[in-house]
């Protein structure tokens, strides 16, 4: 990009090991990558061997922000932490991506992101206000709560500052450890390991160097644009935050610089005080063992979320370990004597206390049990791998979270299943949003306007055509995720957010469609060089095959390794959380069900055909081509392949 608009135009680099503290240019990296996600690719490309470990003092941890932040209205403030995860296996490049305020005060502070390398010989937190970058000493953070060392900074710098960090499942190196930062913005991935293997506890911003606009006015008036777009109220995916007692004690809480349109973000205070942000997925993972163990609802299931909070602990790695170990204990391979968790109290919160406690300081059982699901089996036995079924890939950090979404209903999500290396919610997101506005037209609620022609409409635009709006059938499926993925790659480096972004259908409009191009100019009005919807799609491509590459580097083996479950093959689809009868549009609109359905393991494989050529890879082998890489400008990653005989053979 040109100039800097949009860029605080520095890249902080901090060197735990030499205590050595530096800058980059972020311009050596935005005409390719943009920010966030894709530059952190890049920068990971360069300078992580693909035989540096998660927790090796060398490898990188890569806090990112993107263009956008910084400017209100937008929604375009997240900021994503990148890196080596531990938790896979083979251990892979991933990104975690996280709201709140931390990421636009970083871009306040002068810097578009920070990366982290080496380790500390004692406990260090990184304080960063303006040309100001100090490490200071953590020692007496050392083995606290989240909550209570970001309250302890907030005292020693200011209340003004904003803190992400590390607890004791980091510290401790509990695989599935996460990040939470100010607002209870969490980061999972298993970069809570990462950054406690660097003995870093937190890092601390605060700035006021404002990013400016190559256009203001025009950029103001796309603010416009989106907050109409945006006004039709909060997502059909409310409902989920029900199942707390009534009352005054919900608050929406956004993000910086956001009007809340379209977001279910909020905060919920416990009777003894204790307030934090429940929402989305972390709010689901003990609501219905809390609420039958007491027989109504309570607030245990808040209680529970804010214990791995504190702690650092992923929530969805807790809640898919706790399937594991209720099925283990009906087996009778697990006992709590054994185990010295009270597993047959599950739903109480004397099990997730104990639970989340022997995790973190893996004491006992809960020291196998920080290894992850699928390695703690591997160590357990006893058949307890087999009751793995349904809960995990053959990328093992997707043992540790739900799924984002089921194949079997939404056939392009075959891909992002296969080819993701976690769990993809954005993407899921794009194709599954739109359709919950349709289910409700399907059910005549009130004010409901996205009807099943709207939707071929909305199709025609965003997903490369109306047939994708057919769920009877797979074809046009393929093109489909693959302009998702490129669009999606895009907007995580931008960073917009998923509950806004992209703006697909909009209530108050004559056709209730969105505009696809709007990413594209909100882009161009910040930075100044103009990128139309094609040329933003394009470099999402870039920065798909990139991470493409990098996966094949660490041990991905294109088509060999693009595989689903043999459950979505065998098992029929019985319902659906958001959709108990599985209600799709099918051809001409039609409303089908996909009940008892499965994937037809033929027309997968033709998908896959399909999806290759699409991307001008190798349909044989699922593997890039040097003359694609080269034709997207990664001529030095086709070179690198190519000495690694990891590239198509032409």
């Amino acid at each position: 990009m040109t100039g800097q608009y949009g860029y605080a135009g520095k890249i902080l680099r901090v060197d735990l090991s030499s205590g050595e503290i530096a800058c980059s240019q972020t311009a050596e990296y935005t005409d390719r990558f943009l920010g966030g996600r894709g530059i952190a690719a890049k920068i990971y490309w360069d300078e992580v061997s693909p035989q540096t470990s998660a927790l090796d003092p060398e490898s990188l941890l890569m806090f990112m922000t993107g263009p956008l932040a910084g400017f209100p209205g937008l929604s375009g403030s997240r900021w994503t932490v990148c890196g080596k995860s531990p938790v896979s296996a083979p251990e892979h490049f991933c990104t975690c991506n996280l709201g709140g305020s931390w990421g636009a005060q970083l871009k306040l502070a002068g810097y578009d992101g920070i990366v982290v390398r080496g380790r500390s010989d004692k406990p260090v937190y990184l304080f960063v206000q303006n040309d100001t970058v100090e490490l200071r000493d953590a020692s007496a953070l050392w083995g606290r709560g989240i909550f209570e060392g970001r309250d302890t900074l907030k005292r020693e710098l200011g209340s003004t500052v904003r803190v992400v960090a590390c607890g004791p499942a980091g510290e401790n190196g509990v695989l599935f450890a996460s990040l939470l930062a100010d607002e209870d913005a969490s980061g999972s991935g298993g970069f809570g390991a990462v950054m406690g293997s660097k003995r870093l506890k937190a890092i601390a911003v605060r700035g006021n160097k404002k990013p400016t606009a190559a256009n203001p006015e025009g950029l103001r008036h796309l603010a416009d644009i989106i907050r109409e777009y945006t006004s039709g109220g909060p997502l059909p995916l409310t409902m989920i935050l029900r199942g707390l007692p009534p009352g005054p004690n919900m608050k929406k809480q956004v993000c910086y610089g956001c009007s809340g349109n379209g977001c279910w973000r909020e905060t919920y205070q416990a009777s003894d005080g204790t307030k934090g942000k429940f929402m989305c997925g972390s709010s689901m993972i003990y609501q219905g063992l809390a609420h039958k163990y007491y027989g109504k609802p309570n607030e245990v299931p808040f209680l529970a979320t804010k214990l791995c909070d504190d702690y650092g602990l992923d929530a969805f790695g807790i809640a898919t370990s706790i399937t594991w170990l209720r099925r283990c204990r009906r087996a009778g391979i697990l006992t709590d004597e054994g185990t010295g968790i009270p597993i047959s109290e599950k739903g109480s919160l004397e099990f997730i206390q104990t639970l989340v406690k022997k995790i973190s300081l893996r004491e006992g059982f809960g020291d196998t049990l920080a290894l992850g699901i699928a390695r703690a089996a591997n160590v357990v036995g006893g058949g307890s791998k087999e009751l793995l079924e349904g809960m995990i890939t053959e990328h093992m950090i997707k043992a540790e979270e739900p799924p984002g979404g089921d194949p079997r209903l939404f056939s392009p999500i075959a891909f992002f299943h296969a080819m993701e290396p976690r769990v993809a919610r954005y993407q899921y997101a794009e194709t599954i949003k739109p359709l919950s506005s349709w289910l409700e037209w399907v059910h005549k609620k009130e004010g409901a306007y996205v009807t099943s022609d709207v939707w071929r409409n909305v199709a025609r635009e965003f997903f490369g055509g109306e047939i994708a709006a057919d769920f009877s059938t797979y074809d046009g499926k393929a093109l489909s995720a693959k302009i998702v993925q490129d669009r999606e790659s895009a907007i995580a480096s931008l960073i917009l957010c998923i509950y806004v972004w992209p703006i697909m259908t909009v209530k108050n409009s004559a056709d209730h469609v969105g505009d696809p191009a709007l990413e594209s100019k909100v882009l161009s009005a910040v930075t100044g060089k103009q990128v139309d919807e094609k040329g933003l799609r394009k470099i999402g491509e870039v920065i798909f095959n990139l991470e493409r590459a990098i996966r094949v580097r660490e041990g991905h083996r294109g088509r060999e390794s693009d595989v689903l479950p043999e459950v979505y093959f065998n098992t029929p689809l019985e319902t659906n959380v958001h959709d108990p009868e599985c209600l799709l549009p099918g051809k001409n609109g039609e409303v089908i069900s996909r009940k008892g359905e499965v994937i037809d393991r033929t027309e997968f494989e033709r998908m896959k055909d399909e999806y290759y050529q699409l991307r001008g890879w190798d349909a044989a082998t699922g593997l890039q081509t040097r003359k694609k890489l080269e034709e997207l400008g990664l001529k030095e990653v086709a070179q690198d392949l190519e000495r690694r005989k990891l590239i198509a053979v032409a």
